[in-house]
């Protein structure tokens, strides 16, 4: 979860980065033509296409091979130990609905 919130968070600092920055567009000689909502749609089509190549970029750039063995390991840890607790939880559950025969 910490790595998907630190993306995220670098996300949104980069939209607004880019935000107060202004991203350069290149110049249309005939903007007028151009209806609002499509130079609207173009502006935020450039900027989610800037964003979105750099959060890969920083994706890449911080994938760790160990990480991602670390998170298979604990995965399967996690899971054999929900199926014990679960297999114990179900036969106390039965127990419970059998009685005392």
């Amino acid at each position: 979860m910490g790595i998907r919130f630190f993306l995220a968070l670098c996300f949104l600092l980069l939209v607004l980065g880019c935000e107060v920055q202004g991203a350069v567009l290149p110049q249309q000689h005939d903007a007028s033509s151009q209806p609002l909502l499509a130079q609207v749609q173009e502006s935020l089509s450039t900027y989610w296409d800037t964003a979105k190549t750099a959060a890969q970029g920083l994706y890449e750039k911080t994938y760790l091979t160990t990480v991602d063995e670390k998170i298979r390991d604990m995965y399967s840890k996690s899971t054999a130990a929900m199926s014990t607790y679960a297999g114990i939880f179900t036969d106390q559950i039965l127990t419970m609905l059998k009685g005392d025969q």
